[in-house]
């Protein structure tokens, strides 16, 4: 029996012009798929369409993976890649398996000795990173932070903490109509002098990317309401 690839496969990190973000190399791979795992099969399917319109939408076969997964039901997604055929895994927004569920199903292949192929594409988390001018040797990303206000303080305090303690970035990210929200508790948490990037919409016509000192964002504070955002700290 032919062995099976699983390809991680990037999306766009919005609606930007495919063939300015994406390799040639995924249009090719997505062509000759028909089988993918994905977070969500609607916007899947239109990535698919936008990406390789003239493939037969009946023809594709989708596994939709999220949160709310079983782990113990996962094993019949990768039943297509046990029987010789490759499947695609889709992120909903840039790459697979960073920062999504996609990464149960990496794990998965790896433990049944399935080939693993990540393909080339943009990540926000590393974007951001690299026109923060913040540590880029040394990072972590955090995901996402706590909603209730009092352990959020904690939280943030603690990562500034660490983040002096050891020169490093911070890196945190938010669901995008909760932004403001985690923007303004960073001001309000971090201290006056840590720097704090924020880099919105990465990628696309309306780009915003800045850093500042905390005491200086006052005045500077973009709408980040419903638009995909990356917050990026480093503390003085």
């Amino acid at each position: 029996m032919k062995k099976a690839t699983l390809f991680l496969i990037p999306t766009t990190l919005g609606d930007a012009p495919i063939n300015e973000i994406l390799p040639d190399i995924v249009k090719q791979t997505i062509s000759q798929l028909t089988y993918f795992i994905v977070e969500n099969e609607k916007t899947a399917r239109r990535f698919i369409k936008r990406i390789c319109p003239h493939k037969k939408q009946s023809e594709i076969v989708v596994f939709q993976l999220n949160k709310h997964n079983k782990t113990a039901n996962l094993q019949e997604y990768i039943t297509p890649l046990l029987q010789g055929k490759d499947t695609g895994l889709l992120s909903e927004s840039g790459l697979p398996a960073v920062a999504d569920p996609g990464s149960l199903i990496v794990a998965l292949a790896h433990q049944n000795n399935i080939v693993v192929k990540p393909l080339t594409g943009p990540s926000s988390l590393m974007l951001a990173l690299m026109s923060s001018g913040l540590n880029g040797q040394k990072f972590s990303f955090e995901g996402y932070l706590p909603k209730e206000s009092s352990e959020l303080k904690r939280k943030i305090k603690l990562l500034e903490q660490l983040s002096l303690k050891n020169n490093c970035a911070k890196i945190c990210i938010e669901t995008p109509y909760r932004n403001q929200k985690l923007l303004q508790s960073l001001l309000k948490f971090l201290h006056r002098d840590t720097l704090l990037c924020i880099a919105c919409d990465l990628s696309l016509s309306t780009e915003f990317i800045k850093t500042l000192p905390v005491k200086k964002w006052s005045n500077n504070l973009p709408d980040l309401h419903k638009r995909p955002t990356v917050f990026i700290f480093q503390a003085q």
